[in-house]
């Protein structure tokens, strides 16, 4: 696939999409043990998907004009994509909010997060010709960590302040 070739896009593919889902799963966890509100979940999803998505894009951007050796347009190729795949993968967790009771769509939204986690890893241990479990498993972890400390820190806020 030509998409593949370039490594701007592809660089803001696997960022894009992987950032996309872990400050999206984890803000589902947190604001639904925190307030166990569909407004504020589904809220929090649409700031993520167009704040969070512009403030990374923008830092890929920096990141790679750091780069010396970086041309303009793999620059903006990786700007771009990875704006794109912020915006788009953190806005495919509100379908289930939309169509779901907020308990059956959190766990809608985990599972969709973590297949999204496994497909981008297995791939991505394909082009390092390195063992997928291995990948799969670090980057599952990390996403697993993220959900339960997103968990715990929406349950302290909701006991705190709620």
């Amino acid at each position: 696939m030509e998409f593949f070739k370039n490594d701007g896009a592809r660089t803001g593919l696997f960022f894009g999409a992987t950032s996309g889902v872990i400050t999206t799963i984890g803000l589902i966890t947190g604001l639904n043990a925190g307030t166990h509100s569909v407004a504020a979940v589904l809220g929090g999803i649409f700031v993520i998907a167009v704040a969070d998505a512009m403030s990374d894009a923008l830092g890929i951007h920096l990141a790679e004009e750091a780069n010396p050796d970086a041309t303009a347009h793999h620059i903006w190729s990786a700007t771009i994509s990875t704006f794109l795949n912020k915006f788009i993968f953190a806005l495919s967790f509100a379908v289930p909010l939309l169509l779901l009771p907020l308990d059956q769509a959190v766990i809608a939204s985990l599972a969709w997060g973590m297949l999204v986690i496994i497909v981008l890893s297995y791939f991505l241990a394909r082009t390092q010709k390195a063992s997928p479990i291995m990948i799969i498993a670090e980057h599952l972890t990390i996403a697993v960590l993220v959900v339960v400390f997103s968990h715990l820190i929406g349950v302290w806020v909701r006991n705190t302040f709620g």
